[in-house]
């Protein structure tokens, strides 16, 4: 005879079945880590106070409620988007390198570009292109029809691939740019002071604007040495840092606590970093087009 305590455990092993794909849902819709196991931790609670025995499909249950978890903490983060981000290390609550590493198989520029996009889209696109949850169980969730799930899907796809600037597209120079932008990128993660003033020109001029700077008033620096300088000091936040287009060239896109919280744009003359552009207020990276670079 099974006891209580038999289908308590029978429920939890089923559970941790589970936990990984889980934990991956929620960090794409979430891209926090410590929000993304607040959220399955959530899930279990109310697996725990649910009686399922008559569920076909468990996974598809528990996929459908961590979703909405999600949905409800996005929407909550929406009201309260031009609050502006405290303090907290950058990844509070858990392992730092651990959620740089995660950040990076997932995709610094995604997670960037899905923070823009309002909560059921980034729902729809995380779930059905991501999860291959089927249209009509997203409409269910988020009380829509299937054809306004798909239709909320395919507009967040667009966001993601993004509107590219015509000039862009056929710029010979487009991959050179990209080029130096990811080793930018790169000499800033490792510290490479040498690898970065040898991207830098002379007279480079790096504008930053207040919020962007623990400062009241927009920053000025020029030069390759004192710019090589300021990006030493933000190392730590390169692991939170991606490449990716930027208005349809490319750019650098910065992460805290799950939403986008930097942009870094670029100005690159033959083969040189003239300008660096490093924007912070929420309504200046509200107006920007972001989106994933080609593989």
């Amino acid at each position: 005879m099974t006891t209580v305590d038999d289908e308590a455990e029978r429920l939890a092993a089923r559970f941790e079945q589970d936990r990984g794909h889980l934990r991956a849902v929620a960090y794409r819709m979430l891209g926090s880590l410590s929000e993304a196991d607040d959220a399955v931790q959530e899930t279990w609670l109310r697996l725990s106070r649910t009686e399922t025995r008559d569920v076909a499909n468990l996974t598809a249950w528990l996929t459908t409620v961590v979703a909405r978890v999600c949905l409800n903490l996005l929407r909550s983060r929406e009201r309260r988007r031009e609050d502006p981000l405290d303090d907290r290390p950058l990844a509070a609550g858990g392992d730092p390198e651990q959620e740089a590493v995660l950040a990076d198989a997932v995709g610094v520029a995604l997670l960037a570009v899905l923070d823009t996009l309002a909560p059921a889209e980034r729902l729809a696109f995380v779930l059905h292109d991501m999860f291959a949850v089927p249209f009509e169980d997203i409409g269910t969730m988020i009380d829509r029809s299937p054809t306004a799930a798909r239709q909320l899907a395919s507009r967040a796809r667009r966001r993601v691939k993004g509107a590219a600037v015509p000039a862009a597209a056929d710029d010979p120079g487009q991959a050179r740019r990209r080029h130096v932008v990811s080793a930018y990128l790169a000499a800033t993660r490792t510290g490479d002071f040498a690898a970065l003033i040898s991207l830098l020109h002379p007279d480079v001029v790096l504008h930053a604007d207040a919020p962007a700077v623990p400062t009241a008033r927009p920053v000025v620096i020029q030069g390759a040495q004192p710019v090589a300088k300021s990006a030493m000091a933000a190392t730590s936040r390169a692991q939170f840092t991606g490449v990716a287009l930027i208005n349809g060239l490319p750019g650098l896109a910065m992460l805290r606590h799950g939403r986008l919280f930097l942009v870094l744009t670029f100005t690159v003359t033959d083969g040189l970093i003239t300008e660096i552009d490093v924007i912070g207020d929420p309504a200046r990276l509200a107006a920007l087009d972001l989106a994933v670079p080609e593989a």
